[in-house]
């Protein structure tokens, strides 16, 4: 399973409840996964976490002085990615398994609008965005297909310092 094998490999230790929150968004230089990662099996659940280790690793990777705050577009796509590879391989498994976002994701990916997609939905100014995308059929094809589509980030786990955790 690539979500144990993900955790097995980061060796993400359970969060103590010191959590620091700067601007609404909680800061540090470690990822720490929540503990119900661990234990529930729940396909939705399973599909974030693998989207959480994602994004947190290739944070960690661009690295500076706070990880929790770096992006990028090749990040937010990648992670965004394997959060609909987690959830395609659950629904092989049970194809009576359902998520309205994730449904909805798993379309627009299908339509060939993902990278649009995370351009509009999550972009910000400093990003390197591709050349090629085509914003305007994007547009049409959401207005068509799916007009209320509401942008839905999950984060499984939460970022702190390592220095103001202790371990269990």
């Amino acid at each position: 399973m690539r979500v144990l094998s993900i955790i097995c490999l980061l060796g993400i230790a359970a969060c103590s409840s010191e959590i620091y929150v700067r601007d609404g968004v909680t800061d540090g230089d470690t990822f720490y996964l929540a503990e119900r990662a661990l234990t529930d099996d729940d396909a939705v659940l399973q599909s974030w976490v693998s989207y959480s280790l994602t994004k947190s690793t290739c944070q960690l990777q661009i690295g500076g002085a706070n990880p929790a705050r770096a992006s990028s577009f090749d990040c937010e796509l990648t992670a965004r990615r394997l959060l609909l590879e987690t959830w395609s391989d659950k629904q092989g498994l049970n194809p009576l398994l359902a998520d309205h976002y994730l449904d909805e994701l798993t379309a627009i990916q299908r339509a060939g609008f993902l990278e649009e997609y995370v351009a509009r939905q999550f972009g910000k100014p400093d990003w390197q965005l591709p050349d090629d995308l085509d914003m305007r059929a994007y547009h049409r094809w959401l207005r068509k297909n799916a007009p209320h589509h509401k942008a839905k980030t999950r984060i499984v786990g939460s970022w702190n310092y390592a220095r103001n955790v202790t371990p269990r």
